[in-house]
Order: structure tokens, then sequence, then C-alpha cells
């Protein structure tokens, strides 16, 4: 059944294929950018850059997406993100789109949550998809982006074998079906995954944890009427299920079903298609019809590397960080760190912002990956009591939230993805306003629907200065550096004034490239926000 699937997937989303390059019998090409991987995180990275004009070669050691569904729960704000890049709408339409989701212990419902209770945003909270899906359509918009002249290049089946960093290049062994070559990259962007041959190479390795557990997952393909929430149960009532299950629906009628199993068990004997199916028996229930579309047992970490960056190597997603899948932060927080890295390296490719930018790159992810790490290990060790009070306590949070609001943020089944906030890092400027916590200085841009079009439609790519029921101070650009004027008012924007204004008269925020709060003022002054993009940039005051 695992053959059929990864058949199926490498006929239907063979993206990229092998095509000979010419370059075994020529002397090392430079190229700005090289990235290392052809993940969603790397795809994602190549299409900011390229749309930017910073020519980018991308290499991939297949020719498509990796065996399996892999990611499925895809989160408000990567959706946001793929938005500003062009994809974003077509993952919501393929998408299962889900706000609600159920917590259960045994056979009682403990509570259910809302991840999204508010109207005026334009994406959902989440929405369900394969990750094939997924990365097919950022490759789809690579292709609209280059057919109007982005500089990007993809490479299948050039796998990257060894290396060599200069002074001002990466020099890189390239394998390929038609043999060896060579390319130096001024950069080189590794997002080659949990096993990164590239990290190996370099001889560095992760600082965490590793969890003493395994789970089985079952992607089984069926028609059924259960609603589109995510369903999870502590001590599952159903016949071997383990200590905790999860079940979700997945475009194509594919339904993700995870059982976890402990940690001392016969990894083979769990896989064989009887046992696996005597478990989805369980759940699903006499006569239930469906197929197995994929099986895996997998086990996880929760550990990072000490910096992302060393030298002209950077490291983004499950290279750089691993985390457990409860609470879908793995892809979520990847596709985060490309929309930091690549403005910061976009302007120093361009001249217009200090090499030590991209120090703060590192600094700001691993502020991110230290705040899933906390997130994923707090609701492992939940998940898991690793003594026989623990257990007492959890049931007991357990059995208070059936009944009594104060006991539910205590119970933890994986804290669903969030965007990080940069509280107190370098790149931040003043934060002079008395508004809304949640949009305060480091914070991510929020969505607000302005009668017919969002707020975020209106950020684009670059530094924005936003003005809200006040004038606009007279600057245009710092130091060569264009900035985009938004001038707005809360008159007819409820949701604007509620989540930029609060109880202030008006508001001038300044956003980076990523949509993220450089400094927000009542009114700012020309000098205000120049000084503060010139932190921004790594520059200081």
């Amino acid at each position: 059944m695992r053959t059929e699937l990864s058949d199926r997937y490498s006929l239907a989303f063979k993206l990229y294929p092998y095509a000979p390059v010419g370059a075994q019998a020529q002397p090392a090409q430079r190229h700005p950018v090289v990235i290392v991987g052809g993940g969603p995180i790397g795809m994602a990275l190549a299409l900011d850059l390229g749309r930017k004009g910073t020519p980018v070669l991308v290499l991939d050691d297949h020719e498509g997406v990796g065996q399996g569904s892999r990611a499925i729960c895809f989160a408000k704000r990567t959706l946001e993100i793929a938005n500003r890049l062009g994809a974003g709408q077509r993952m919501i339409d393929k998408g299962v789109v889900w706000n609600v989701g159920k917590v259960f212990h045994g056979e009682d419902r403990v509570f259910q949550f809302n991840l999204q209770p508010e109207d005026g945003h334009r994406c959902p909270a989440f929405i369900n998809l394969q990750q094939p899906y997924f990365e097919k359509f950022l490759v789809d918009e690579i292709r609209v982006a280059q057919s109007e002249g982005a500089p990007i290049e993809i490479r299948g089946r050039n796998a990257v074998t060894a290396m060599d960093q200069r002074d001002d290049h990466v020099l890189l062994d390239v394998d390929t079906p038609d043999g060896p070559y060579q390319i130096e990259a001024e950069w080189l962007i590794a997002c080659d995954g949990a096993r990164s041959p590239v990290r190996d190479m370099m001889g560095l390795g992760f600082d965490g944890r590793v969890f003493e557990d395994n789970f089985l997952i079952a992607d089984v393909k069926m028609t059924a009427d259960f609603p589109t929430e995510r369903w999870f149960w502590f001590e599952p009532p159903f016949k071997d299920a383990g200590q905790s299950a999860l079940l979700h629906k997945q475009p194509d009628d594919i339904w993700r079903i995870d059982f976890q199993l402990g940690w001392d068990i016969d990894r083979e004997k769990e896989l064989r298609e009887d046992n696996v199916r005597a478990r989805v028996d369980a759940m699903l229930g006499e006569g239930a019809e469906y197929e197995l579309e994929w099986t895996s047992i997998y086990t996880f970490q929760c550990r990072r590397m000490r910096e992302f960056r060393h030298d002209r190597v950077i490291f983004a997603g499950d290279s750089a960080h691993q985390v457990s899948p409860f609470g879908a932060r793995g892809a979520n927080s990847g596709v985060q760190d490309a929309d930091n890295l690549a403005w910061k390296l976009d302007f120093v490719i361009r001249g217009l912002a200090p090499e030590a930018l991209l120090d703060s790159y590192s600094e700001e992810r691993v502020h991110g990956a230290d705040e899933n790490i906390l997130n994923s290990t707090r609701a492992t060790d939940f998940l898991t009591p690793k003594s026989d009070i623990s257990k007492v306590f959890r049931n007991a949070v357990l059995e208070l939230a059936r009944d009594h609001a104060f006991a539910r943020p205590l119970v933890n089944s994986g804290r669903l993805s969030v965007p990080c906030v940069y509280d107190g890092l370098s790149l931040n400027g003043p934060d002079m306003l008395d508004g809304p916590e949640r949009t305060r200085v480091g914070a991510p841009a929020v969505d607000a629907k302005l009668g017919k079009t969002y707020l975020l439609d209106r950020l684009p790519g670059e530094f924005t200065l936003l003005c809200v029921d006040v004038p606009a101070p007279d600057i245009d650009e710092v130091d060569g550096v264009p900035l985009t004027h938004l001038g707005l008012t809360t008159r007819g924007n409820p949701f604007l004034k509620e989540r930029y204004l609060g109880d202030a008269r008006g508001a001038v925020y300044l956003f980076r490239p990523d949509q993220h709060v450089v400094a927000r003022w009542p009114e700012a002054s020309a000098e205000d926000v120049a000084v503060a993009m010139r932190i921004a940039l790594g520059k200081g005051a």
C-alpha cells in the first residue's frame, strides 16, 4: 500500500523532471543563491526571492514531492504568506477548511474549541491539505513567475554530495544521472530536511530531546459523514488504539488517523496490514469500508541547531529545527523561516542592508524555534505522563475541563501553530502607541476586512507605512530603500479600528517586508520613521 501511494504521487507530482544542464564539462558557474531541497520551505523561499528579482537556483535530489501525505495542517499565517506569493487561494480552494476541534477522554467529550471565532479575516485558521498539493501549488506559481521573467531555476535529480565554504562563496559538488559537476554559491540555503546532508557535511548537530514514543499514521480513503473538525482522544475507547488517537479529514476523501503506540514496539509487526486494519476497524466500527492509502510509524524530536546561520550557509525548516507533529508546527514554522529570510537576503545581495542583517534571521527564527519546541515538549508531556502522579494530574485536568472553562487552557493535545512575535529582539523599533496588544511591535500584521478587500492584500513585500486616521509623514525612502504609503480611515472599517487603534484616536504603523510590525506611534515624523527603518535594516538607531 505504501508503494501504490508512492507511485501515484511520483506520476501526478513529477514537478521538475531531470534535464541535463550541460555543466559537467564547464568551469564552476557562480550563482547568487543556491537552495538545497525542493520541499515547501525551499520552494516558498525560491518563489519569494525570484519575485523580488534575486536569481535563485534550487537543487533537489528528487523530481518532485516525497512519499506520503506528510504535513497536512497548514495554518492561517502560512496561508497569508502563500497569498502574498500568489499561491494561497488555490491551496484554500483545494484544502479542507476547519476552525473547530474537539477533545475527548475515553468516550466522553471534554470540550470543543474554535480557533477563529471572529470575522474579518481572509484566511481560515487552518486547512488540511496533503503536502504534495502544497508543494505543487508553489511550483505552479514558480512557473507563472518564470514566465513573467523571475530568475528562478529548478534542477531535479541534482544531489549535493560535497561542499567547501570559502571567503566569498561555497563550492558545491553536484551529482546527476549524467555525471558530477561543480557550482559556486554566494549564499547556500539548506532546506534539505531533518536528515540534512548539508548539515552532516558541515559536522553540525542538534540540541534538544528525543522522545521515546511511536505513532502510527494511517491515511485511509473513505466516504464518511464525520464533520470537518480535528478530533483528539486521550485514552481512546476503541480497542488497541494506544494512549491517544487523532482523526481529521484531508481532500479527496482521505482521512488521517494517528495512534500513539508507546516506545517498546515491534515496528514491522505494527505495520502489517492486518494489524493496521484491526486498529482502524476498532475506531471506525464494524463494516466500515475504506482503503489504506498510506501507513508509517514515526518518532519525533524537539531540538534545534544552536545557530541557523554559519557564514555563507543558512539553514531553514526541518534542517534547522524539529518539533512534534502535534500542533502542526513543523512546516508552518519552516514557511515562516522562508518569509523571514527572503527579504533580508534580497536586501543584502542588492547592497541595501549590511551582511549583519542575516544574523537577525538566526536570532528571530531561533526565538521562534524555541517557542515551538517549548509548546511541543509540553504537549508531549501532557500526552504521555512520565509518572503516576503526572497521570493523575492530567486526568484531573481533563475531568475538570468538561464543566469548568478555567481548566480548558491546561488541556494540551498539541497547542496549534500560531505565528511567532519577535518581542524584545534587535530589529524592533519603538512602540509608542497605547494600542491593541496583538498588533504590538514584533508581531505579524493581523488581517482586517476593508470593504471588499483585506488589509494584508494591501501590504506588499516591502517596507510599508500604514497611517490610520492621521496624516502621513513626508518620507518616501530611507538610504535607498523605498517606503510604500497606505492611508486608511476607520470610518466604515470596524475591524481596522479594533485591531489597530483600540482606544487611540489615530496610529502610524511601520511594517517590514514580511509584514511584521517594526514600530508604531500615535503620530510620527519623517525622522521617527527613518530611525525605525534603519533599526529594521540592521543599521542600528
